[in-house]
């Protein structure tokens, strides 16, 4: 026991726990008032957005139920507030999107308000949530094919200031409304962002006021400590080693025409409880804006990790300070030099980066994990235009109306609407109602599609097709999809999920034409954007599922008869609903599948 450690206030392990779930209440309620407050559709309807707190020494305190992508990242933050802000007082507020400087994209606008007892500087409540629109040259805070951040045009707010003594700042209010195409929802979502973020300064005052500053600072240290514990032990069940994986992102046409591939090299030293991750060895960054951010490097590197983890492990400053993450400069998936653009560091390459470590780290746990289904496409795009029925005032906003086929693991099938990995299952989809009655779009159809999950003895969850477009005139549709050219991937004989398809189909022929995975495509009142995501890769060798279960597979719809028998090897008598499995033939049908 350290020095440091003799001198703490004795804290029973009741009230640690006590605390541990004070603050996790806390969170919540930062949460829910955020969802009930926010006036885009992508906050409160799928529920883009995360809080966390942060000590006041910038560390990653506890995190509750937010989206991966976005909270392990909070500390490089408030370290950025610290950097740049001298004079800071109870009172204050700031707005953080700089993905330069610790934000995680443009994108995300991140509230930070320094919470004090008495003089000092305990917490940091964050709340961070992403933007519908956020003045990019196009209608869409994603933009795949921007050369730099001057094309991509994002308003870039580096811990800046927007309230003193409880008080906006105006100027920062109005360049905010004069710049952003939808002004009255993004200060509608400020307005819930910094009320969170209010809330969690208000609890946890009162927090420290229940059980002394004394106790809390205590509570602190042995929370972090008690993690730490739990990672190590978790680890001792791991193979020490080291191991390598390999994935890739798909083509961007017009700026690279080959796969983008992704390394990692993970070591692994079970004994010492400790794990290190490289990811040097991968291209510098692009022209374009698929570049990870360090926040997003960082956060998908530990997002993977915990995948492969107890998942009860708290996410902290005490687990993460088991994993070294190496990086280095002007790398994809390292850290930009400015004007590089990162517009969709929380996506794609991120998503792709949390699939790889997991694979590589399947080598040394039992528990393994596939790839998932990684695709922004139809079902995830951006639609932008002029609403008729509200005096033609522009509309934004980013739809989550898919599923994305979560990955297939040693244990479970895939997740069916697991969204993509970065959201670890957090992110909601949308409400079709709320969505139509938000915007002038009409919906037509979501159905799942059949056989998208890569087979597996645990099949990756499936993918879904959706058919939507406008109501009353033209609107834009931004889509940004990864997973054509290199679906997710399965694992230990998996096979890999479906890939995502994206079409415009002309309502007065029926006919459907494909369209490019990465743009901005007009669709006209007489048509309709139609897509299918990815789906999620499986684990272990088809053959090896259990038969009852592909036969409910195919009772279910999941699975078709043509695909249970000649990728499953399950051969069934009878017909319709009252089919069964033929134990004699479905042996036969396995052994020509092993030997082949």
């Amino acid at each position: 026991m350290t020095e440091k450690q003799k001198e703490r206030v004795a804290l029973d392990p009741t009230v640690l726990a006590v605390i541990a779930n004070r603050v996790d209440a806390i969170l919540r309620e930062m949460t829910n008032t955020l969802l009930r407050s926010g006036r885009s559709a992508i906050l409160t309807t799928a529920r883009d957005f995360s809080c966390s707190i942060v000590t006041g020494d910038n560390r990653l305190l506890a995190t509750a139920e937010g989206l991966p992508v976005h909270i392990f990242g909070s500390h490089l933050q408030t370290e950025t507030m610290m950097k740049l802000h001298q004079d800071i007082a109870p009172g204050d507020a700031f707005l953080h999107n700089d993905p330069y400087s610790g934000n995680t994209h443009a994108a995300d606008h991140t509230i930070l308000v320094p919470v004090f007892v008495g003089d000092k500087h305990m917490f940091t409540a964050v709340a961070k949530a992403h933007q519908a629109d956020i003045g990019n040259s196009q209608p869409s805070t994603y933009m795949p094919t921007a050369k730099d951040v001057y094309e991509e045009g994002a308003l870039i707010f580096p811990a800046t200031r927007v309230q003193r003594n409880y008080s906006d700042i105006d100027d920062i209010i109005r360049l905010c409304r004069l710049r952003i195409r939808v002004p009255d929802q993004w200060y509608g979502d400020y307005l819930a962002t910094l009320g969170s973020a209010r809330i969690g300064e208000r609890r946890l005052i009162e927090l420290v006021e229940k059980y002394g500053q004394e106790t809390i600072e205590a509570f602190v240290e042995e929370w972090f400590d008690y993690s730490e514990r739990r990672i190590a032990h978790a680890l001792k069940g791991f193979k020490s080693g080291t191991y390598s994986a390999s994935t890739a992102h798909d083509p961007l046409p017009g700026i690279v025409e080959e796969s983008i591939p992704i390394n990692i090299t993970a070591t692994v030293d079970a004994e010492g409880g400790h794990i290190e991750i490289d990811l040097r060895d991968n291209i510098d960054c692009l022209e374009a804006g698929i570049n990870l951010s360090r926040a997003t490097s960082v956060n998908s590197t530990v997002t993977g990790i915990f995948n492969v983890l107890d998942a009860d492990i708290p996410h902290n400053h005490g687990t993460i300070r088991r994993i070294k993450v190496l990086l280095r400069e002007n790398c994809i998936v390292g850290y930009p030099i400015h004007p590089t653009s990162c517009s969709m560091a929380t996506s794609n390459v991120a998503d792709r980066l949390i699939n790889v470590t997991q694979s590589a780290l399947s080598q040394a746990t039992e528990f393994g994990v596939a790839e998932g289904g990684a695709s922004l496409g139809a079902g995830t795009a951006v639609i932008a235009g002029k609403d008729k029925r509200r005096g033609n005032t522009p509309f934004v906003n980013q739809l989550v109306v898919t599923a994305m086929g979560g990955a297939a693991s040693a244990m479970a099938d895939g997740w069916l609407t697991m969204g993509v990995p970065v959201t670890g299952g957090l992110l909601l989809r949308d409400s079709v109602e709320i969505d139509e009655l938000k915007y002038p779009i009409i919906i037509d159809k979501i159905v799942a599609v059949a056989d998208s999950g890569g087979a597996g003895k645990y099949r990756g969850g499936a993918s879904t097709r959706i058919e939507y477009g406008p109501r009353f005139a033209d609107m834009s549709v931004a889509v940004m999809a990864d997973s054509k050219i290199n679906p997710a991937r399965g694992a230990r004989g998996g096979l890999p999920g479906r890939p995502h398809y994206i079409a415009l189909r002309d309502n007065r022929t029926n006919e459907e034409s494909e369209i490019g995975s990465f743009g901005v495509f007009n669709v006209g009142v007489h048509q309709r954007i139609v897509g299918i995501d990815a789906g999620g890769g499986g684990f272990g060798n088809p053959w090896e599922r259990d038969p009852a279960r592909v036969l409910e597979d195919v009772l279910e719809g999941w699975v078709t008869l043509e695909c249970a028998s000649n990728v499953y090897g399950v051969a069934f008598s009878g017909s319709g609903d009252k089919i069964a499995v033929d134990d004699q033939q479905t042996e036969l049908l396995r052994r020509q599948l092993a030997s082949a």
